[in-house]
């Protein structure tokens, strides 16, 4: 790679695929040019909706492998035994059911990318060969015993610090230091803010439907734009920039068609969940069994939507058992499929 070639494919990225200015985002992103021809691999570290997947695409389709396929796969959407058979395939009967041979993910991106999002949920017997895969390019699809060899390249993304998984015994320190050759940190949507205009008109122009009239952005909706904390990053700003289009009654996007919550400046303003009407005579018993479910619900929601729907991931934060978290979403009729990336808003 020349230092011509540098510049030009540096600019067509930040251009095309890759939107922001700001100095946060393009020194995360600044070493792409160069991180694309190596066959090494690479973790991206940022929180939940910084674009991660979108940082693997723009490696693999200006990279050298750009020809062959890009094979993406969410570890915590799986349970252990289905990742591990997701990621490496079977034989014909390597287990009940199993009447046919299927060949894995890492197989299919064979010349490609393998990219494995939220790595930090892998099982341990799937993280022992996964470094076996690292580190001689061969795998063996369950059932079996021979050895594949295989070309991919793999690229890891995480919200978690990968560091605090290893020393808590999470995931094994010679998997971390094999994935770790190049390790990207996105910053979170807050720390870029003068990217939200430019990142507000993409997402408009994206997602206007051909057969409605031209929409702006009001004065006020950027102000509210700019004003919000986004916990959920430039997802969560498509999201909304999608609600805006479709409650939109004009040709322009107005504040109110954004429904962004009330930010926490005007928190002392919003009404007391807690407060009673002067007319509800209902025993403490009952008001404080509603107070509570009502709480109970709200926290579930907030951890789906954090961790995109990843039940493993929101046991662990709220400190139950998958389980015992499990039959709380069902009391409550949470769906965590209602909560993952991609989801219709």
């Amino acid at each position: 790679m020349n230092a011509k070639t540098v510049p030009s494919w540096y600019d067509e990225l930040c251009t095309t695929n890759l939107i922001g200015n700001a100095r946060t985002f393009r020194e995360a992103i600044a070493d792409l040019p160069r991180i694309a021809q190596s066959d090494a691999s690479i973790i991206i570290c940022g929180e939940t909706g910084t674009g991660k997947e979108l940082i693997a695409r723009a490696v693999h389709y200006h990279g050298k492998r750009a020809d062959f396929p890009f094979v993406p796969i969410n570890c915590g959407s799986f349970t252990d035994t289905l990742l591990e058979e997701e990621l490496f395939g079977h034989e014909r009967g390597a287990f009940t059911d199993a009447r046919n041979r299927r060949a894995g993910l890492i197989a299919e991106a064979e010349g490609g990318t393998l990219f494995l999002d939220e790595i930090d949920s892998l099982p341990m017997k799937a993280q022992i060969d996964l470094l076996r895969v690292i580190q001689d390019r061969t795998f063996r699809a369950i059932g079996s015993s021979v050895q594949h060899k295989v070309n991919i390249q793999i690229v890891a993304a995480t919200n978690v610090p990968l560091e605090d998984l290893v020393r808590r015994g999470r995931l094994r320190s010679d998997l971390y230091y094999r994935l770790a050759v190049f390790v990207i940190h996105l910053p979170p949507l807050r720390e870029r803010k003068e990217d939200i205009p430019a990142l507000a008109g993409h997402f408009l122009s994206k997602h206007l439907p051909p057969a409605k009239a031209p929409l702006a952005l009001s004065h006020e909706a950027n102000v509210a734009l700019m004003s919000w904390r986004w916990p959920g990053n430039v997802r969560e700003l498509e999201n909304v920039i999608i609600r805006g289009i479709h409650l939109a009654r004009s040709g322009t996007i107005g504040a109110a068609d954004l429904r962004l919550p009330k930010s926490a400046g005007t928190a002392a303003q919003q009404p007391d969940p807690y407060q009673l009407s002067h007319t509800d005579t209902r025993p403490m018993v009952v008001l404080k069994r509603e107070l509570i479910e009502g709480f109970e619900r709200r926290y579930l929601a907030h951890l789906l939507a954090r961790h995109d729907g990843n039940i493993s991931r929101a046991a662990q934060t709220a400190g139950k058992e998958r389980r015992e978290l499990g039959r709380l979403l069902h009391k409550y009729g949470l769906d965590p499929s209602a909560y993952r990336r991609g989801a219709s808003v």
